[in-house]
């Protein structure tokens, strides 16, 4: 049984295929987001990529990806991998069931997603029993990547970062202008993805007074808005994935403590979690 497992964030996919004696390799690609992406585009960088990586027949595949709104953005994916692996069973969820798998396996816990965007659910061992609705990186997304750059930018923008910060900024991005700005927030395609990628910055100055608060703000407007809502959300471990989750841990940590909640794991990736979740399924 050969099995083929995909986590695709906005930024990125990893991917991971387990062969009929258990072997398993792995690759990245770009990121899939069916939200913004049509299916043509998608099956371009599966067709370029993924395809000719592959060496054996596929009998499984597993896609996680955010994106996965609603059937019609599902059915995007699911045609995709139809075409390029027409003889396997193919099962396709959202990046926040990925999280749950990986990171509560079979028992109840609170699993929540901090990369370039943001997510949380109850998971009760085998499904999502409660998810707080995500809003997406314009109405929602506290915590992540997406939002962090935001809230950097536009203190860049009103001048209210240091003066060592903001010439810090400008060597490093260029002196950018409130219009380019605006125009890759508003017109180009994956702003969360532009913004996301400013949290770097963050990370390498967060001993910055005004940085450091950026980003124990928005953690906290996560917990408010997500975790704490959550029925007896005390009771249960608070689990974490993403790449703003394992990095700035420290700062999450200390959040938590503020609202009583008690942190489980820490993954930069659900992608070992969801291999040992298929192998011992399968």
């Amino acid at each position: 049984m050969s099995i083929l497992i995909a986590e695709s964030g906005s930024s990125k996919t990893d991917w991971r295929l387990i062969d009929n004696e258990g072997n398993i390799s792995q690759f990245k690609t770009l990121g899939f987001n069916p939200y913004y992406q049509e299916e043509e585009s998608i099956f371009l960088e599966v067709s370029e990529n993924v395809i000719p990586y592959i060496k054996i027949e596929i009998n499984k595949i597993f896609y996680y990806g955010t994106g996965i709104t609603n059937a019609d953005k599902s059915r995007i994916i699911q045609n995709v991998f139809e075409r390029a692996f027409s003889n396997a069973t193919i099962e396709i969820n959202d990046d926040m069931v990925a999280a749950a798998r990986s990171l509560c396996g079979n028992e109840a816990g609170i699993a929540c997603i901090l990369g370039t965007g943001s997510n949380s659910c109850f998971y009760d061992g085998q499904k999502i029993a409660n998810q707080i609705p995500p809003l997406g990186f314009w109405l929602g997304d506290e915590g992540s990547g997406g939002y962090l750059g935001k809230e950097l930018i536009k203190k860049y923008i009103r001048k209210e970062l240091s003066d060592e910060i903001q010439q810090k900024f400008i060597k490093k991005f260029g002196n950018l202008e409130r219009t380019e700005i605006l125009d890759r927030a508003y017109k180009q395609p994956f702003p969360n993805r532009y913004f996301a990628g400013f949290s770097k910055f963050l990370f390498d100055n967060r001993a910055d007074p005004t940085i450091y608060l950026i980003v124990l703000e928005a953690f906290s407007q996560f917990f408010e808005k997500s975790v704490v809502k959550y029925p007896n959300y005390q009771n249960y471990k608070v689990h974490f994935t993403g790449s703003v989750a394992f990095y700035y841990s420290d700062i999450l940590r200390k959040t938590a403590t503020k609202y009583g909640v008690t942190i489980g794991v820490i993954l930069e990736s659900p992608i070992a979690g969801l291999v040992l979740y298929h192998k011992i399924a399968e």
